[in-house]
């Protein structure tokens, strides 16, 4: 990595990122925030699902995402890259197991002293599996979920809908978990303009960055009427990690989650406190993965550029 400065070891953190990274365009943002920060010492990527709507096989679509992603970064020999369940949990006694579950206790067990973060940019699928199977976890890691409806009613939110059994059993557990809820989340706004002159010029994984977004843009499967801007909303995970927030947040009961997606409160016989965001310094996120690509790849001079939109265009 290319700066000027070093993180000191013992402020480094372990980080496992998990991630159904093909299912929209922001998981991969994220990815590449993560593993351009000098504070994370990645010990893994775990692809997930993102139920069936729009394909049988999400989990593996996120894999070859994944895998893409680390070729472009010229990191595929560095990261280690595991498959996670390939569909969400039947019920909170059931867990599927995986390579990522299996992932997340062999790291936890380590007799390791730097703290084990766990991002979850989708369903939290893995964490409960791997805390039903081995419930030793429990005060070894800490992990971040983006995902969740607005407090205090909830409701329906994406990451939360591909496997509601999981989410009761990782927030009903003892495990520390920070929650961003959807309106938190979609706090990350950015023109889709300022990601072609801030992301695109840099490096083949930059061009990467903006090409897919702006691809997905035009999908069918996108119906949101944004149209010239995008929400990064997988980004808090990241940028949480590099800097808490410490004043934007607070703690609370966690809640269950009904089938409906809403928090019932004294749904369960044990009562424990989870922390929840209440806003995300947008700027910050978004400055940081600027530089943190700007500074670690090579901007393609005017004249390349030029010649990739005549390309294009023939």
């Amino acid at each position: 990595m290319n700066y000027n400065y070093q993180v000191p070891e013992h402020k480094k953190l372990r980080v496992i990122i998990n991630t159904d990274a093909k299912n929209e365009a922001d998981d991969q943002f994220a990815i590449v925030h993560a593993l351009l920060t000098p504070k994370f010492d990645v010990k893994g990527i775990i692809a997930a699902h993102f139920g069936e709507h729009k394909s049988k096989r999400s989990m593996e679509d996120s894999y070859e995402e994944i895998e893409k992603l680390l070729r472009l970064m010229d990191l595929k020999k560095s990261i280690k890259v595991v498959k996670g369940a390939s569909k969400g949990m039947d019920d909170i006694d059931t867990p599927v197991i995986s390579e990522g579950s299996r992932l997340i206790i062999d790291e936890a067990l380590k007799e390791d002293s730097s703290p084990l973060y766990l991002i979850f940019l989708g369903p939290i699928t893995d964490l409960a599996s791997a805390y039903i199977e081995e419930p030793r976890i429990v005060d070894k890691l800490t992990a971040i979920w983006i995902g969740g409806g607005v407090y205090p009613e909830g409701g329906r939110e994406f990451n939360l809908s591909n496997d509601i059994p999981a989410a009761n059993v990782v927030f009903q557990s003892p495990i520390p978990l920070w929650q961003v809820p959807k309106n938190v989340y979609q706090m990350v706004k950015v023109g889709i303009s300022e990601l072609e002159n801030k992301v695109k010029p840099f490096g083949d994984i930059g061009n990467y960055l903006f090409e897919q977004l702006a691809e997905y843009n035009n999908s069918p499967y996108w119906r949101n009427p944004w149209g010239d801007s995008w929400c990064l909303g997988d980004s808090p995970a990241v940028s949480l990690l590099i800097d808490d927030h410490q004043f934007h947040y607070e703690e609370k009961d966690a809640p269950f989650f009904t089938n409906d997606m809403r928090y019932q409160l004294g749904a369960s016989n044990s009562v424990r406190k989870i922390r929840v965001y209440n806003s995300i310094d947008a700027r910050f996120t978004l400055e940081d993965m600027y530089a943190k690509i700007a500074l670690n790849y090579p901007e393609k001079s005017e004249t390349l550029r030029n010649k990739e939109v005549v390309n294009s265009e023939n």
